[in-house]
C-alpha cells in the first residue's frame, strides 16, 4: 500500500550548523573480539608488520570513520595504560573485571596509535577513573603528548614513537554513574573527581578537549540531575559531556516503536543540552559544553543480560580458579535490515542536532555490536548497518539542514504520533554538492516523497542533477548478512526523478535512502 505524497522542504532559515567530522566516529574497546581477532590478528594472511588486519583497515576506511574512542568503555575503569606499552613480550597479562576476560596487553596505546595512522583516524583517549584517577591521567598525558626530554616522553621514544601523539580529545572515565562500573561514583563524587582531573589536565595542556561522563542511559534514575551536578561543578574545564544510548527491537514495545527509536535519542539530546546550558548560565560562562554521543547504535542487550545473569549465577556458587578466556565471542550481534533502517534514522537525528552534538562514536567498530565482522583467518564482511553510516560519513559535508516534513503519522505506544518520514539534507556550497538522507519509519506502508531542495544557498536549478540514489530495504525486515552470504542486504538503486529543484521517489515501508546531488 502506498499513501499520498509526503513533502520534504528545505527553507532558507533551516540551516543547523557545520557538520563536525567527529560526528562520524566509532569505538574500539578491549571487549570480546573487537581488538584481538578484530583489528589485530598477527596470524591472518593480510596482517601487517604490527599484526593489524589490512582487510579490516580497508573496511574501516570505506566506512569513513574519522575518530575512534579507545580503549573503553567499561574496560578502562580497571586498566593500567602502562601495561600496553613497551616490548610485547614483556607486557603483563592481567584479568579484565569488566568482561571477565584475560587481557594479554598485546595491543595498547603505542600499537593503537600506529593503527590510527594506518586508518587515518583521530584517537579519543579514555582514562581510568575507576581504580586510578588524577596521577595516572597526567602521566598518560605526558607519555602520549609530551615533547622528548622528560622521563615519560622519553619512554615513548624508546618504545619507537619519537613524535608526540597529539591526542587532543580525552574522556574522563566511562559511565561512572553505573553500578556495573568498577569504582562507580555518586554524582557529587564524580563531579569533584572530574573537576580535579580536568583542571590538572588543562594546566598541562590548555588546548585539550575534555569529555565528562554523562548519564550512561536516559533510563538511569539520576538522568538529568547527574548532568546538572557534574557540569555545574566542573564547567570551567569541560568541553563535552557524553551521551550513551542503545536500541533493539525486543527492547521496544513493538516493531513500530523500535523504528521510531530516534525520538528517544532526540529527547536525550535536548535534555542534556538544557543541562549544559544551565551550567553555562550558572557560571556566566564563555563557552558551550557540547555533546559527545560517544556510544550509540543497535545492541541486542537482552542477549547479553541473559548471558551475564547465567554467568553470575554459576560463578557465585563457590570460589573459582579456572583461567578467564582470552578474547571470547561476546556481543557479536548479527544485524538485520530493520536494524540498518533504525541506525540510518539515528544518524539523521545526530546530523539534525549537530549544533550541539559535535562528536559521536558508533559503538563498536569490529565484531562487537559492530558494522564490520571479521572471521578468524578468514574474510571480513559488512553488516547491514555498515551502509547508512558509510554513506553519511563519506558524503555528508558542509552544512546540515533540517527540512520541514509533511508526512502521514504513525502511532507509537512510546512516543505517540510521529512522522512516518524523517530526513536531513547536507549541502557544501563551495562545490555545490549535497546529500539527501531519508528514512521511512512506517512499519506498514510505502510513501511517495517530493523533496524540494531549491532554497539551498547558491543552488543552481539549471545544473541540478543526481549523482547517485540508493535505497536499503528488504521485503523481509529480518533478513541478515552473514559470513556465508555477506551481500544478502545491500543498498540498491533508488528510482528517483527530478524537476524544478525537487527529487521525487517512493520509499517502501521500513527503508532508508540517500540521494547524492549537485546543483
Amino acid at each position: 500500500m502506498t499513501s499520498g505524497t509526503s513533502t520534504i522542504t528545505v527553507q532558507k532559515n533551516s540551516a543547523i550548523a557545520d557538520i563536525p567530522p567527529r560526528i562520524f566516529g566509532s569505538f574500539v574497546e578491549h571487549l570480546g573480539r573487537c581488538v584481538y581477532g578484530g583489528i589485530y590478528e598477527p596470524s591472518h594472511p593480510t596482517a601487517d608488520e604490527n599484526g593489524f588486519r589490512q582487510d579490516v583497515i580497508n573496511l574501516v576506511k570505506e566506512l569513513g570513520v574519522t575518530c575512534v574512542r579507545y580503549p573503553g568503555g567499561n574496560f578502562v575503569s580497571a586498566y593500567n595504560w602502562e601495561d600496553g606499552t613497551g616490548p610485547r613480550g614483556q607486557r603483563p597479562i592481567r584479568r579484565d573485571l569488566a568482561w571477565h576476560s584475560t587481557e594479554t596487553n598485546e595491543v595498547g596505546i603505542d600499537d593503537f596509535y600506529r593503527w590510527s595512522k594506518k586508518t587515518g583516524t583521530e584517537i579519543m583517549l579514555a582514562v581510568n577513573m575507576g581504580t586510578r584517577g588524577l596521577k595516572a591521567a597526567l602521566e598518560e598525558l605526558e607519555y602520549v603528548n609530551g615533547a622528548p626530554g622528560t622521563e615519560l616522553a622519553n619512554r615513548r621514544v624508546r618504545n619507537g614513537i619519537t613524535e608526540p601523539m597529539d591526542i587532543k580529545m580525552w574522556c574522563i572515565g566511562n559511565e561512572m554513574d553505573g553500578p556495573w562500573q568498577v569504582g562507580h561514583m555518586s554524582p557529587d563524587e564524580y563531579a569533584a573527581a572530574v573537576d580535579r582531573v580536568a583542571h590538572a589536565m588543562k594546566l598541562a595542556e590548555s588546548g585539550l578537549e575534555l569529555v565528562a561522563c554523562g548519564s550512561s542511559s536516559a533510563h538511569m534514575p539520576t538522568f538529568g540531575s547527574w548532568e546538572r551536578s557534574v557540569l555545574t561543578k566542573a564547567y570551567d574545564n569541560l568541553d563535552f559531556v557524553s551521551c550513551h544510548a542503545y536500541y533493539y527491537e525486543r527492547g521496544a514495545k513493538s516493531l513500530q516503536d523500535y523504528l521510531a527509536s530516534s525520538q528517544d535519542m532526540q529527547t536525550f539530546i535536548s535534555t542534556v543540552a538544557a543541562c549544559a546550558d544551565e551550567a553555562k548560565n550558572a557560571h556566566t560562562g564563555d563557552h558551550d559544553i557540547a555533546l559527545s554521543f560517544d556510544e550509540w547504535g543497535v545492541w541486542y542487550s537482552d542477549v547479553w543480560n541473559q548471558q551475564e545473569a547465567e554467568w553470575k549465577a554459576q560463578s557465585g556458587k563457590d570460589l573459582h580458579h579456572e583461567s578467564w578466556p582470552k578474547a571470547p565471542r561476546l556481543l557479536e550481534d548479527i544485524y538485520n535490515a530493520a536494524d540498518a533502517v533504525v541506525e540510518g534514522s539515528l544518524m539523521i537525528t545526530l546530523l539534525k542536532h549537530c549544533d550541539r552534538v559535535r562528536s559521536a562514536s558508533r559503538a563498536q567498530l569490529v565484531n562487537v555490536i559492530a558494522p564490520i565482522m571479521a572471521e578468524k583467518n578468514g574474510p571480513a564482511w559488512r553488516q547491514t548497518v555498515f551502509y547508512p553510516f558509510a554513506e553519511a560519513a563519506q558524503h555528508a559535508h558542509g552544512i546540515a539542514y533540517s527540512p520541514v516534513i509533511d508526512s502521514p503519522n504513525v502511532e507509537t505506544e512510546s512516543f505517540g504520533l510521529v512522522n512516518a518520514l524523517d530526513s536531513v539534507i547536507t549541502w557544501d556550497e563551495t562545490n555545490h554538492s549535497g546529500l539527501l538522507l531519508m528514512v521511512n519509519r512506517d512499519a506498514s506502508d510505502a510513501h511517495k516523497v517530493t523533496a524540494s531542495l531549491s532554497q539551498l544557498p547558491y543552488f543552481d536549478i539549471s545544473d541540478f542533477h543526481i549523482d547517485k540514489a540508493i535505497i536499503l530495504h528488504d521485503d523481509n525486515p529480518y533478513q541478515r548478512n552473514s559470513a556465508d552470504d555477506p551481500t544478502a542486504v545491500t543498498p540498491q538503486e533508488l528510482h528517483a526523478t527530478i524537476d524544478n529543484g525537487s527529487v521525487h521517489c517512493t520509499l517502501p515501508a521500513i527503508s532508508w535512502a540517500a540521494v547524492e546531488f549537485h546543483a
